[in-house]
C-alpha cells in the first residue's frame, strides 16, 4: 500500500506563493482560512539581509495528535496514510487545533462569501455536487487533504497518483519553480524517496514523535 506525502525544496521556494491561490481555489476554502500559507523571514543586518520561506500545509502525521485529541473520533488517517476530517462527525470543538503543533488546522466559524454583494459560482454549488470533503460548514475544523479527492479519483480510475496534473495536489504542479514534489514515501525508486536520501530531508518537530509525511530540503 502506498503511503503519500510532500517534498518541498526550500532553496528553490521565492514565497510566491502560487501554491496558497491553487488549495485556495481547488479546496474551496474558506475566507481568512488557509490550508496552505508560506511562514516569511530574514536574516542577518542591512544589507546583508536574507529572505527566507517555508510553505506550510498539514503534515499527515503517521502519528497524529489531532486525531487523538478528537472526542467526536472525527479525525481519521487512511490507508494511504492521508489524514482526513469528517464535517458530518466534527462538533467544533477544537481540540484538533490546540493539539497540532504545526498550527495547521483552522476554524470555520461563520459562513463569508468573498464578495460581499455575491456569490462566486464555487460559493453557489450546491452540497450534492460537491466531493465530501469540501462540503464545508460553519462551526467545524479545516484543514489541507492533500487534494484527497484528486487522488482517490486517479486510484479509481487505475491510474498512478502524481502522474499527471489531475491526479496529484493542486499546490505541486502550479509551483513555478518546481519546488514541490508528490509521491509515494515506501516506494524506493520514488522521486520523493531518492530526493529525501540525497538531500538528507528533514522533518518539521520530530521532537514530537508526530512522524510528519512532508519533508523540507534545505
Amino acid at each position: 500500500m502506498a503511503r503519500y506525502g510532500l517534498v518541498i525544496d526550500l532553496k528553490k521556494c521565492f514565497g510566491c506563493r502560487s501554491c496558497v491561490a491553487a488549495c485556495k481555489i481547488e479546496n474551496m476554502v474558506q475566507k481568512g482560512n488557509y490550508w496552505n500559507f508560506v511562514i516569511e523571514y530574514e536574516e542577518g543586518t542591512y544589507p546583508n539581509v536574507k529572505r527566507f520561506f517555508i510553505p506550510m500545509n498539514c503534515m499527515h502525521c503517521d502519528n497524529p495528535p489531532c486525531m487523538k485529541a478528537c472526542p467526536e473520533k472525527a479525525i481519521k488517517k487512511n490507508e494511504y496514510g492521508i489524514v482526513l476530517i469528517d464535517y458530518d462527525k466534527c462538533r467544533g470543538k477544537r481540540y484538533c487545533i490546540a493539539a497540532c503543533p504545526y498550527g495547521v488546522i483552522h476554524y470555520i466559524n461563520k459562513k463569508e462569501n468573498y464578495f460581499p454583494d455575491y456569490e462566486t459560482p464555487y460559493e453557489t454549488l450546491k452540497e450534492n455536487l460537491r466531493h465530501p470533503l469540501h462540503r464545508k460548514k460553519p462551526g467545524i475544523a479545516e484543514k489541507c487533504t492533500l487534494c484527497w479527492h484528486r487522488i482517490e479519483k486517479a486510484i479509481k480510475e487505475g491510474k498512478k497518483p502524481g502522474s499527471d496534473y489531475d491526479s496529484t495536489p493542486a499546490c505541486v504542479p502550479v509551483c513555478p519553480a518546481g519546488a514541490r514534489y508528490f509521491g509515494d514515501l515506501d516506494d524506493p525508486e520514488s522521486e520523493v524517496v531518492k530526493l529525501i536520501k540525497k538531500r538528507n530531508g528533514k522533518r518539521l518537530k520530530e521532537e514530537f514523535g508526530t512522524n510528519p509525511k512532508v519533508y523540507y530540503l534545505f
